[in-house]
């Protein structure tokens, strides 16, 4: 079974202008996510869905292949499910055989021990489910609003339980998805009816979406056990 690893990244950002860039504990943001999907032992190519040539030189430069992203499917609104299917097309289109499984890297999310993509490929085709997302154990408690009113989403506020009493919820981290390409073509989407979570731990879920991000994820992967090698062009140095 091959495996396609896809990494969407925009030059552009409305909260955060060249986000993708952003440098991160000595290294741009992205740069993570292309050390992980290269040294992902079951995965057999890596390519990175761009609208910017300098995100496309340090994809290249690390070793992925490139596919520039056209402008209509570049914008805030823009889909990831877009920019994953244009990918497996311009792929197509240039001769390269479908993969039989997609692995999705959000490059927001850089925070992965060396083994996370490929026990989640393993976790797909280990139990004959059509797709995999990443979470965390969500323990907190959730409230909604109807209206002006807060409305209690995951416990019962007139019964409030112990933490450990109260039945086990994930929160989805974005990090990793895999999935066939047949489900995204024919759903639209990346998650199947059969899907399966792969757990990833506390500090795995958290993502650069405002500036003051930057600096609890420097200190993330800092600590020894999310380090990761040096890699240029595809290997490491």
């Amino acid at each position: 079974m091959s495996v396609l690893c896809i990494i969407p990244a925009r030059g552009g950002s409305a909260r955060m202008p060249k986000k993708n860039l952003l440098p991160i504990a000595g290294r741009p943001v992205l740069a993570y996510s292309l050390i992980h999907a290269q040294m992902a032992r079951l995965v057999d190519a890596v390519a990175v869905s761009t609208d910017d040539e300098e995100i496309a030189s340090l994809a290249r430069q690390h070793g992925a292949d490139v596919v520039m992203r056209p402008l209509e499917i570049s914008g805030d609104t823009s889909t990831s499910e877009s920019a994953l299917l244009h990918t497996l097309d311009a792929r197509r289109n240039d001769g390269h055989e479908e993969p039989s499984l997609v692995v999705f890297l959000q490059c927001t999310s850089p925070v992965r021990r060396l083994n996370d993509i490929d026990n989640a490929i393993q976790l797909l085709r280990g139990t004959g489910a059509d797709s995999v997302f990443s979470a965390c154990e969500n323990t907190r408690l959730i409230w909604g609003m109807k209206g002006d009113e807060p409305v209690a989403l995951n416990y019962d506020w007139k019964n409030r339980k112990r933490e450990q009493e109260m039945a086990r919820q994930y929160r989805e981290n974005g990090s990793i998805y895999v999935f066939p390409p047949t489900l995204l073509r024919e759903t639209g989407n990346r998650m199947g009816e059969h899907k399966r979570i792969y757990e990833m731990d506390y500090w795995s879920s958290f993502q650069l979406d405002a500036p003051e991000h930057a600096e609890l994820l420097d200190w993330i992967l800092r600590r020894p056990e999310y380090s990761v090698p040096t890699i240029s062009s595809g290997a490491v140095v």
